[in-house]
């Protein structure tokens, strides 16, 4: 890419899914290789981040922002998604990486789709994410950092356990509705959780799974939340400081937090949010019970990432155009990341 290229080739979201690039997609599978070349293309904009083609686990790592998001090499829909990534220092210039992830299991080999990393404490960077299988059941999965003292975070190499959590007969959980792990958290119990979507008929649900090493993970008994006549849920879930404006580390407990509850509503593509108490023994509570709107626009799948350089929560977000799929092939690309 040439440095004219690059900068209007930039501006993404992690997650979330997200971004959370679902089922519900049209998929195109055997889509020839295409490569962006017209120069024509005066819907593309000059900040914020745009792929090639097509366009969701941001982070920083070692001063090093870094943006994992779900790509269609072979053109500007959906087909089988890979992770491409970008590098940046000021989260507005971007360098392209090579991409991180292919389909490369059986696990994951109809796409890398919606993930959200985490750092564990020992800083060792980690990807969960949802791959789809060869039927198309969607599973959870690891990849860690191949190499942690590089700060670009050039290879990553996948669990050999992978699925860590899957759709079973004995789980009855919903194959395919079952995507977007959060960032996952550690309790004072020295106890991961990770939030994942999912609904059960019409009822929508973040499901809560728990682990002590991060490779095993146990379903808990009840969800995180749910709630009826809401179909499928993506769900960020994040702690606030009720003191400081500041963003807080995603572990963080106590009594000046709060907790945000962020649904991204699969049969509606809108999204919602309410904030409430979270007891790592018990579920989350909404304070008031009300889900107010995040944004009125062409908003969906936000994922959101803690900037421990600047104590503060950064949110990206997905938006796709309204445009038909027919002139997203004639524009060569579609998507664009808010943040």
């Amino acid at each position: 890419f040439s440095a004219t290229s690059l900068l209007l080739l930039f501006a993404l979201l992690l997650g979330h899914s997200i971004v959370e690039l679902e089922a519900s997609h049209h998929f195109y599978q055997n889509l020839p290789n295409v490569e962006t070349s017209s120069t024509n293309q005066p819907y593309r904009t000059a900040y914020h981040f745009q792929p090639p083609k097509w366009m969701n686990a941001p982070m920083i790592y070692k001063g090093i922002y870094h943006l994992f998001y779900q790509y269609s090499p072979k053109g500007p829909v959906w087909g089988t998604i890979v992770w491409a990534h970008y590098t940046s220092t000021d989260l507005v210039n971007w360098t392209p990486q090579d991409v991180a992830m292919y389909p490369s299991q059986l696990t994951d080999i109809n796409g890398v789709w919606s993930g959200s990393a985490t750092i564990l404490p020992n800083g060792t960077p980690m990807i969960l994410y949802t791959g789809a299988n060869p039927q198309m059941a969607q599973t959870q999965n690891l990849a860690m950092a191949k190499n942690p003292s590089d700060p670009y975070l050039r290879e990553w190499v996948k669990s050999p356990k992978n699925p860590l959590m899957a759709p079973t007969a004995t789980n009855q959980v919903n194959s395919s509705s079952f995507r977007d792990p959060s960032t996952a958290w550690l309790g004072p119990d020295k106890t991961w959780r990770v939030v994942i979507g999912s609904k059960r008929n019409s009822r929508g649900l973040a499901l809560l799974y728990r682990s002590k090493d991060f490779v095993h993970w146990i379903e808990a008994k009840h969800p995180l939340h749910s709630a009826k006549d809401t179909g499928m849920w993506e769900c960020p879930f994040f702690p606030v400081s009720i003191q400081s404006p500041k963003g807080v580390d995603t572990s963080i407990f106590g009594t000046n937090v709060k907790h945000v509850l962020k649904v991204s509503l699969d049969d509606i593509k809108r999204d919602y949010y309410t904030i409430g108490t979270y007891n790592i023994d018990k579920e989350f509570v909404s304070s008031d019970d009300a889900w107010l709107r995040y944004d009125y626009d062409k908003f969906y799948a936000p994922k959101t990432f803690f900037d421990s350089a600047k104590n503060k929560r950064i949110l990206w977000d997905w938006i796709n155009e309204s445009s038909s799929v027919i002139d997203d092939k004639k524009n060569e690309w579609c998507g664009v990341q808010v943040i």
